[in-house]
């Protein structure tokens, strides 16, 4: 008689959430005409093709190498699909040309293959027959989260595609009975903590994530709103874009060389401004979030006499309590449902920022983690203790360049596992196809 591997029921649990997450991501996939396969909607990214056979050839190049019995059956693709992240400013557009990528039918079938060899191994073998020293739930774990972040990034890419270079899934506009108002909150003195510590091992996290450590946070008010795109009318209606006074020198170079006059999301015509959405064009929802790059949020807030909170500042009024004792969530220890609104691909855009009461924070700070990202001031850096994962070394040090800025909470699009509370995303602050607001502090 077998005896079952003493780790067999968490390793079918995690191949299950792996399988989940292809899910989502095969589901992206099949938006798009396949006429368009070979496009690259977002002049910074690759083509669409080559998301295709990455994100298969990442937990491949993760975990063949450890799995015994797993033999490479295609080293040229698993290095032709082994990396994709933005480039740099610096580095220039891409130049590839369409040709320069394998059939898409020769693509797929390297999914299934890596699918199928892997899965056996993964039910096959019991963690201690892995090889290496590092743990392989983590790595695991580290498949699942790189797929859910690209499931989001694909969403923008796909965004970005004309709407009869995609399937259409029209969604109903989810509005809020309640009018928003501009109101600043009250945050009083007090701590937080940041980060995960690595001793407690209850919980993934990236390696950006530790070493958790507390921090003093002065008093300060905040937004009880992200902004919104009606208060952003304002902010255009007084020729902020035109303005050079309100943005950093790099910023406005940025606004004036591209020669950006409004959120990427929204279109201007004749009769009013339109909303951008993922599958089809509506008046503008003027109690949506707006939707900008960190450049475009830095100086609204200039404008409006604030600034944009620092993440220790975003972090005490998501998570902090006047008692002192820090949150799971923001509105306190049950995990993420319907009561705090859409996440994991539940919806395609945003909804009205106070359309979810329940997940306001103590301090009544709403939809901090939904409805999108947000972003701060603070530049992406380690936290004290910080180690590099040996197995993914680039994975955060090679943004901690003060040129990354940190966002905090979570989009629509957004996978439930990373809205714990230490998840830290970030991005370049001229990017405008994130989907992330913003709101702002006053100290």
């Amino acid at each position: 008689m077998l005896t079952a591997h003493p780790d067999a029921a968490i390793r079918h649990a995690l191949l299950q959430r792996i399988v989940d997450a292809r899910r989502i991501t095969d589901r992206l996939f099949e938006l798009i005409h396949p006429d368009s396969i070979y496009r690259r909607p977002i002049h910074e990214r690759h083509r669409i093709i080559f998301y295709i056979g990455h994100l298969e050839a990442f937990d491949w190049n993760l975990l063949q190498p450890r799995l015994p019995g797993v033999k490479i059956f295609d080293g040229v693709l698993d290095q032709l699909f082994a990396f994709g992240i933005d480039p740099l400013e610096t580095n220039g557009l891409p130049a590839d040309q369409p040709e320069d990528w394998p059939p898409l039918a020769d693509v797929h079938e390297y999914v299934r293959r890596v699918r199928e060899s892997l899965d056996a191994a993964i039910e096959k073998y019991s963690f201690a027959e892995w090889a290496g020293d590092q743990n392989p739930a983590t790595l695991l774990q580290v498949a699942i989260e790189h797929r859910l972040m690209h499931a989001e990034t694909l969403a923008y890419i796909v965004h970005q595609l004309p709407y009869d270079q995609k399937f259409s899934l029209p969604q109903p506009v989810v509005d809020s009975a309640r009018p928003p108002r501009c109101e600043l909150l009250d945050v009083p003195a007090g701590s937080v903590t940041l980060g995960l510590r690595s001793e407690d091992g209850k919980s993934f996290g990236w390696d950006n994530e530790y070493e958790a450590f507390r921090t003093d946070v002065p008093s300060f008010a905040i937004d009880r709103y992200k902004v919104t795109n009606g208060q952003f009318l304002a902010f255009i209606a007084d020729d902020g874009y035109s303005d050079e006074s309100l943005w950093t020198p790099s910023d406005w170079a940025w606004i004036t060389q591209n020669k950006i006059g409004h959120p990427l999301f929204w279109t201007p015509l004749a009769e009013g401004w339109r909303y951008r959405g993922m599958f089809q064009e509506i008046e503008l929802p003027l109690d949506w979030p707006v939707y900008v790059s960190q450049a475009e949020a830095r100086a609204y807030a200039f404008w409006a006499g604030k600034t944009l909170p620092t993440e220790a500042q975003w972090q005490r009024a998501a998570y902090g309590t006047p008692e002192g004792v820090d949150r799971a969530f923001p509105w306190g220890e049950d995990p993420p449902d319907a009561r705090h609104g859409y996440f994991d691909f539940e919806r395609w855009d945003p909804f009205a920022v106070n359309a979810f009461p329940a997940a306001a924070s103590a301090f009544g700070v709403e939809q901090m983690l939904a409805n999108g990202w947000e972003w701060t001031s603070t530049p992406f850096g380690p936290f004290p203790g910080f180690k590099p994962f040996p197995f993914y070394e680039g994975y955060s040090a090679n943004f901690f360049d003060g040129r990354h800025y940190v966002m905090k909470g979570g989009s629509p699009v957004t996978g439930a596992s990373m809205l714990r509370s230490s998840f830290r995303n970030w991005f370049q602050p001229h990017y405008p196809y994130v989907y992330a607001g913003f709101r702002c502090v006053s100290r």
